[in-house]
Protein backbone atom coordinates (compact mmCIF):
# COMPACT_ATOMS: atom_id res chain seq x y z
CA UNK A 1 0.00 0.00 0.00
CA UNK A 2 1.46 3.41 -0.90
CA UNK A 3 2.59 5.88 1.96
CA UNK A 4 0.03 8.59 2.54
CA UNK A 5 2.82 11.61 1.90
CA UNK A 6 1.16 14.60 2.98
CA UNK A 7 0.10 12.76 6.13
CA UNK A 8 3.81 11.96 6.48
CA UNK A 9 5.36 15.37 6.43
CA UNK A 10 2.62 16.66 8.18
CA UNK A 11 3.82 13.78 11.27
CA UNK A 12 7.55 14.37 10.56
CA UNK A 13 7.35 18.42 10.99
CA UNK A 14 5.49 17.69 13.99
CA UNK A 15 2.19 19.58 13.51
CA UNK A 16 0.51 20.62 16.45
CA UNK A 17 -2.16 23.56 17.37
CA UNK A 18 -3.80 25.50 19.92
CA UNK A 19 -6.88 27.35 19.62
CA UNK A 20 -6.69 31.06 21.48
CA UNK A 21 -9.35 33.13 21.06
CA UNK A 22 -13.08 33.29 20.48
CA UNK A 23 -13.44 36.96 18.91
CA UNK A 24 -16.68 39.08 19.30
CA UNK A 25 -16.09 41.90 16.98
CA UNK A 26 -18.38 45.46 17.80
CA UNK A 27 -18.28 47.07 14.21
CA UNK A 28 -16.23 49.24 13.70
CA UNK A 29 -12.95 46.85 14.37
CA UNK A 30 -10.08 46.17 13.22
CA UNK A 31 -6.94 43.77 14.73
CA UNK A 32 -3.00 43.50 13.59
CA UNK A 33 -2.02 40.12 13.79
CA UNK A 34 1.93 40.34 14.12
CA UNK A 35 4.55 38.39 12.28
CA UNK A 36 4.48 34.64 13.65
CA UNK A 37 7.95 34.00 15.00
CA UNK A 38 7.60 37.38 17.36
CA UNK A 39 4.81 35.43 19.16
CA UNK A 40 5.98 31.72 18.64
CA UNK A 41 7.64 31.39 22.13
CA UNK A 42 4.17 32.93 24.06
CA UNK A 43 1.88 30.51 21.98
CA UNK A 44 3.12 27.72 21.26
CA UNK A 45 6.36 27.19 23.43
CA UNK A 46 9.17 25.12 21.23
CA UNK A 47 7.98 25.36 18.17
CA UNK A 48 9.73 26.57 15.21
CA UNK A 49 7.12 28.23 13.03
CA UNK A 50 3.87 29.22 13.70
CA UNK A 51 0.99 29.53 11.37
CA UNK A 52 -2.06 31.95 12.34
CA UNK A 53 -5.65 31.11 11.08
CA UNK A 54 -9.15 32.99 11.59
CA UNK A 55 -12.64 31.51 10.81
CA UNK A 56 -15.50 33.47 10.71
CA UNK A 57 -18.34 32.00 12.68
CA UNK A 58 -20.81 34.56 11.95
CA UNK A 59 -20.67 38.51 10.19
CA UNK A 60 -18.46 39.28 7.64
CA UNK A 61 -15.27 41.79 7.65
CA UNK A 62 -12.15 41.59 5.55
CA UNK A 63 -8.40 40.19 5.30
CA UNK A 64 -4.93 39.54 4.04
CA UNK A 65 -1.05 39.83 4.67
CA UNK A 66 -0.19 43.48 5.80
CA UNK A 67 0.89 45.63 2.52
CA UNK A 68 -1.31 42.90 -0.17
CA UNK A 69 -4.71 43.26 -1.12
CA UNK A 70 -7.58 42.60 1.37
CA UNK A 71 -10.26 39.70 0.64
CA UNK A 72 -14.02 39.95 1.92
CA UNK A 73 -14.68 37.19 4.64
CA UNK A 74 -18.19 35.85 5.51
CA UNK A 75 -19.09 33.29 7.67
CA UNK A 76 -18.03 29.74 7.19
CA UNK A 77 -14.94 31.13 5.75
CA UNK A 78 -11.55 30.52 6.83
CA UNK A 79 -8.41 32.03 6.08
CA UNK A 80 -4.94 30.88 6.82
CA UNK A 81 -1.54 32.43 6.40
CA UNK A 82 1.27 29.57 6.06
CA UNK A 83 3.95 31.63 6.14
CA UNK A 84 2.68 33.88 9.58
CA UNK A 85 3.56 36.91 8.04
CA UNK A 86 1.70 40.03 9.62
CA UNK A 87 -1.55 40.37 8.96
CA UNK A 88 -5.04 42.53 9.49
CA UNK A 89 -8.74 41.49 10.06
CA UNK A 90 -11.15 44.48 10.17
CA UNK A 91 -14.61 45.59 8.95
CA UNK A 92 -13.70 47.44 6.08
CA UNK A 93 -10.46 47.94 4.07
CA UNK A 94 -8.02 51.11 4.92
CA UNK A 95 -8.27 50.23 8.63
CA UNK A 96 -5.07 49.92 11.14
CA UNK A 97 -4.25 49.96 14.71
CA UNK A 98 -1.33 49.15 16.47
CA UNK A 99 0.00 45.45 17.01
CA UNK A 100 -0.96 44.48 20.90
CA UNK A 101 1.81 41.75 21.75
CA UNK A 102 0.43 41.67 25.51
CA UNK A 103 -2.79 39.10 24.24
CA UNK A 104 -0.68 36.55 23.04
CA UNK A 105 -0.13 34.82 26.55
CA UNK A 106 -1.63 31.88 27.52
CA UNK A 107 -4.44 32.43 30.78
CA UNK A 108 -3.00 31.56 34.13
CA UNK A 109 -5.60 28.81 34.50
CA UNK A 110 -4.43 27.74 30.72
CA UNK A 111 -8.17 27.45 29.71
CA UNK A 112 -8.70 27.76 25.96
CA UNK A 113 -9.75 29.39 24.17
CA UNK A 114 -9.37 33.41 25.44
CA UNK A 115 -12.68 35.33 25.08
CA UNK A 116 -11.68 38.64 23.16
CA UNK A 117 -14.01 41.57 22.38
CA UNK A 118 -13.08 44.33 19.07
CA UNK A 119 -14.61 47.85 18.75
CA UNK A 120 -17.49 49.37 20.65
CA UNK A 121 -20.38 49.31 18.39
CA UNK A 122 -23.10 46.71 17.86
CA UNK A 123 -21.79 43.10 17.47
CA UNK A 124 -21.22 42.24 14.11
CA UNK A 125 -18.84 39.27 13.57
CA UNK A 126 -17.81 36.45 15.42
CA UNK A 127 -14.39 35.01 14.68
CA UNK A 128 -12.15 32.16 16.41
CA UNK A 129 -8.66 32.50 15.92
CA UNK A 130 -6.02 29.58 16.33
CA UNK A 131 -2.22 28.68 15.67
CA UNK A 132 -0.84 25.86 14.53
CA UNK A 133 3.05 25.07 14.81
CA UNK A 134 5.10 22.96 12.97
CA UNK A 135 8.73 22.87 12.00
CA UNK A 136 10.43 24.60 9.38
CA UNK A 137 13.81 23.29 9.11
CA UNK A 138 15.50 21.77 8.10
CA UNK A 139 13.08 20.92 5.48
CA UNK A 140 9.21 21.57 5.23
CA UNK A 141 8.40 20.89 1.74
CA UNK A 142 5.03 21.94 2.04
CA UNK A 143 5.46 25.51 3.79
CA UNK A 144 7.79 26.10 0.82
CA UNK A 145 4.94 25.39 -2.14
CA UNK A 146 2.26 27.44 0.08
CA UNK A 147 1.27 30.70 -0.74
CA UNK A 148 1.19 33.67 1.63
CA UNK A 149 -2.71 33.67 2.09
CA UNK A 150 -4.78 30.44 1.95
CA UNK A 151 -9.02 31.08 1.84
CA UNK A 152 -11.61 28.21 1.97
CA UNK A 153 -15.28 29.07 1.58
CA UNK A 154 -17.07 26.38 3.26
CA UNK A 155 -20.79 27.85 4.09
CA UNK A 156 -22.82 25.52 5.93
CA UNK A 157 -20.63 22.62 5.13
CA UNK A 158 -18.78 20.23 7.05
CA UNK A 159 -15.18 22.09 7.38
CA UNK A 160 -17.60 24.70 9.60
CA UNK A 161 -19.13 22.40 11.76
CA UNK A 162 -15.24 21.62 12.95
CA UNK A 163 -15.20 25.47 14.40
CA UNK A 164 -19.17 24.47 15.79
CA UNK A 165 -17.27 21.65 17.62
CA UNK A 166 -14.20 23.15 18.60
CA UNK A 167 -16.49 26.25 20.28
CA UNK A 168 -19.12 23.56 21.90
CA UNK A 169 -15.85 22.04 23.38
CA UNK A 170 -14.31 24.84 24.63
CA UNK A 171 -17.39 26.93 26.16
CA UNK A 172 -18.24 22.93 28.41
CA UNK A 173 -14.66 23.39 29.84
CA UNK A 174 -14.87 19.42 29.74
CA UNK A 175 -11.97 16.79 30.89
CA UNK A 176 -9.74 16.67 27.97
CA UNK A 177 -11.12 19.79 26.16
CA UNK A 178 -7.83 21.26 25.16
CA UNK A 179 -6.51 17.47 23.35
CA UNK A 180 -10.13 17.62 21.73
CA UNK A 181 -9.49 21.37 20.61
CA UNK A 182 -5.83 20.46 19.36
CA UNK A 183 -6.99 17.44 17.36
CA UNK A 184 -9.91 19.28 15.50
CA UNK A 185 -7.73 22.53 14.36
CA UNK A 186 -5.33 19.75 13.44
CA UNK A 187 -8.06 18.13 11.38
CA UNK A 188 -9.64 21.49 9.93
CA UNK A 189 -6.09 22.39 8.59
CA UNK A 190 -5.26 19.06 6.88
CA UNK A 191 -8.76 19.20 4.76
CA UNK A 192 -7.70 23.14 4.35
CA UNK A 193 -4.70 21.50 2.61
CA UNK A 194 -6.74 18.83 0.65
CA UNK A 195 -9.50 21.61 -0.62
CA UNK A 196 -5.95 23.53 -1.63
CA UNK A 197 -4.82 20.62 -3.45
CA UNK A 198 -7.94 20.13 -5.40
CA UNK A 199 -8.20 24.10 -6.56
CA UNK A 200 -4.32 23.74 -8.15
CA UNK A 201 -4.15 24.69 -11.62
CA UNK A 202 -2.60 22.67 -13.93
CA UNK A 203 0.17 25.07 -14.68
CA UNK A 204 1.01 25.18 -11.15
CA UNK A 205 4.25 23.83 -9.34
CA UNK A 206 5.61 23.35 -5.54
CA UNK A 207 5.10 19.93 -3.85
CA UNK A 208 1.76 20.06 -3.53
CA UNK A 209 1.39 19.75 -7.26
CA UNK A 210 3.94 17.43 -7.77
CA UNK A 211 1.77 15.18 -4.85
CA UNK A 212 -0.87 15.54 -7.09
CA UNK A 213 1.17 14.43 -10.64
CA UNK A 214 0.99 10.52 -11.18
CA UNK A 215 4.27 10.15 -11.69
CA UNK A 216 5.76 12.43 -9.35
CA UNK A 217 3.42 11.85 -6.54
CA UNK A 218 4.08 7.78 -6.94
CA UNK A 219 8.44 8.77 -6.77
CA UNK A 220 7.43 11.27 -3.94
CA UNK A 221 5.27 8.42 -2.39
CA UNK A 222 8.57 5.33 -3.09
CA UNK A 223 10.99 8.25 -1.45
CA UNK A 224 9.47 8.50 1.80
CA UNK A 225 8.01 4.84 1.90
CA UNK A 226 11.59 3.95 1.94
CA UNK A 227 13.86 7.32 2.73
CA UNK A 228 16.92 4.95 4.18
CA UNK A 229 16.76 2.68 1.04
CA UNK A 230 19.72 3.78 -1.53
CA UNK A 231 17.41 5.33 -4.37
CA UNK A 232 19.05 5.92 -7.35
CA UNK A 233 17.52 7.77 -10.29
CA UNK A 234 17.59 4.75 -12.53
CA UNK A 235 15.96 2.48 -10.07
CA UNK A 236 13.26 5.54 -9.12
CA UNK A 237 12.29 5.66 -12.85
CA UNK A 238 12.27 2.43 -13.57
CA UNK A 239 9.78 2.00 -10.44
CA UNK A 240 7.27 4.99 -11.30
CA UNK A 241 7.63 3.87 -14.99
CA UNK A 242 9.40 6.39 -17.00
CA UNK A 243 12.94 7.00 -18.11
CA UNK A 244 15.51 8.27 -15.90
CA UNK A 245 15.84 11.87 -18.29
CA UNK A 246 11.91 12.30 -18.14
CA UNK A 247 11.59 11.46 -14.20
CA UNK A 248 14.34 14.01 -13.81
CA UNK A 249 12.84 16.70 -15.91
CA UNK A 250 9.15 15.97 -14.49
CA UNK A 251 10.25 15.95 -11.27
CA UNK A 252 12.51 18.88 -11.25
CA UNK A 253 9.93 21.05 -12.78
CA UNK A 254 7.14 20.47 -10.88
CA UNK A 255 8.83 19.94 -6.68
CA UNK A 256 11.35 22.41 -7.89
CA UNK A 257 14.63 20.10 -7.21
CA UNK A 258 15.84 16.86 -8.49
CA UNK A 259 14.32 13.49 -6.61
CA UNK A 260 17.86 12.11 -5.18
CA UNK A 261 18.61 16.18 -3.98
CA UNK A 262 14.86 16.13 -2.25
CA UNK A 263 15.34 12.53 -0.68
CA UNK A 264 18.82 14.02 0.85
CA UNK A 265 16.64 16.90 2.47
CA UNK A 266 14.38 14.46 3.60
CA UNK A 267 16.49 12.59 5.47
CA UNK A 268 18.20 15.62 7.10
CA UNK A 269 14.10 16.24 8.62
CA UNK A 270 13.69 13.09 9.42
CA UNK A 271 17.14 12.61 11.18
CA UNK A 272 16.45 16.54 12.83
CA UNK A 273 13.57 15.10 14.45
CA UNK A 274 15.15 11.88 15.81
CA UNK A 275 17.59 14.05 17.52
CA UNK A 276 15.55 15.97 19.06
CA UNK A 277 14.29 13.33 20.91
CA UNK A 278 17.77 12.57 22.22
CA UNK A 279 18.54 9.81 19.82
CA UNK A 280 22.24 9.07 19.33
CA UNK A 281 23.85 10.46 15.92
CA UNK A 282 25.09 7.14 15.06
CA UNK A 283 21.32 5.59 15.40
CA UNK A 284 20.35 8.40 13.54
CA UNK A 285 22.85 8.12 10.82
CA UNK A 286 21.66 4.49 9.91
CA UNK A 287 18.29 5.33 10.00
CA UNK A 288 18.36 7.60 7.24
CA UNK A 289 20.34 5.70 5.22
CA UNK A 290 23.66 6.13 5.67
CA UNK A 291 26.49 3.45 6.44
CA UNK A 292 28.89 6.28 8.06
CA UNK A 293 28.54 8.55 10.74
CA UNK A 294 30.98 10.81 9.59
CA UNK A 295 29.32 11.13 6.06
CA UNK A 296 26.05 11.60 7.90
CA UNK A 297 27.71 14.05 9.83
CA UNK A 298 28.58 15.83 6.39
CA UNK A 299 25.59 16.10 4.84
CA UNK A 300 23.53 17.17 7.90
CA UNK A 301 26.31 20.33 9.03
CA UNK A 302 26.00 20.99 5.16
CA UNK A 303 22.17 21.54 4.90
CA UNK A 304 21.43 22.88 8.35
CA UNK A 305 24.18 25.02 9.22
CA UNK A 306 25.12 22.44 12.85
CA UNK A 307 26.55 19.56 13.74
CA UNK A 308 24.08 16.04 14.73
CA UNK A 309 25.47 16.59 18.03
CA UNK A 310 24.79 20.45 18.63
CA UNK A 311 21.17 20.46 16.73
CA UNK A 312 20.07 17.45 19.42
CA UNK A 313 21.77 19.64 22.77
CA UNK A 314 20.25 22.71 21.44
CA UNK A 315 16.83 20.64 20.84
CA UNK A 316 16.96 19.21 23.41
CA UNK A 317 16.85 22.40 25.99
CA UNK A 318 14.71 24.37 24.18
CA UNK A 319 11.86 22.09 23.70
CA UNK A 320 12.53 20.53 27.47
CA UNK A 321 8.98 20.63 29.30
CA UNK A 322 8.74 23.57 31.76
CA UNK A 323 8.75 23.00 35.51
CA UNK A 324 5.67 22.55 36.85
Amino acid sequence: MAIDVLSDVLSTVRLKSAVFFDVTCFGPWVTSVPEGRTIASSVLPGVQHLIPYHAVTAGGGWGGVVGEELVRLEAGDIIVFPHGHPHVLSSAPGMHTPINLSIYVRPPDDQLPVPLTLGEGQETTRLVCGYLGCDAHPFNPLLESLPSCLIIRDRGGWLTRFVDLALNESRQKRAGGQSVLSKVSELMFVEVLRRHLEGLGAEQRGWLAGLRDPHTGRALSLLHEKPKHPWTLDELAHEVGLSRSVLAERFTHLVGQPPIQYLSQWRMQIAAGMLSKGAKVVETAFEVGYDSEAAFSRAFKRLVGVSPATWRDRKLVTEAPLPQ
